[in-house]
């Protein structure tokens, strides 16, 4: 089976605040298997968005990350995951993340 993997503006600045968008394969255990790639390399994720797109058989994620150092490598390791299907980078205000964070601007009572 042959992938189609893109990745757009492929150095990664040493700006901090990107947002990386995938578009990936819907099944149960990618989004594990995503995430666990950056945990394993002690890389912080600060925000996590995926839908279903389409039929469902895809989902996007949009990842918010501030950290630019290692950001490249792990990008490479992410196009090598089958499940991956496409990456681009955005700069880190990217509106999927706007309207989050009223949110998280205070803290929510327990009431």
């Amino acid at each position: 089976m042959s992938r189609n993997v893109r990745l757009e503006n492929c150095r990664i600045p040493a700006a901090a605040g990107m947002v990386l968008e995938l578009t990936v394969n819907n099944h149960p255990g990618v989004m594990s298997h995503i995430c666990g790639l950056f945990s394993r390399r002690a890389y912080n994720l600060e925000g996590i968005v995926c839908m279903p797109v389409g039929t469902g058989a895809m989902s996007r994620m949009w990842l918010q990350v501030n950290e630019a150092e290692k950001l490249e490598q792990v990008v490479k390791q992410l196009q090598k995951l089958p499940d991956v299907l496409a990456v681009q980078r955005h700069e880190g205000d990217h509106p999927v993340f706007a309207g989050l964070t009223a949110f998280t601007d205070s803290p929510r009572s327990t009431d």
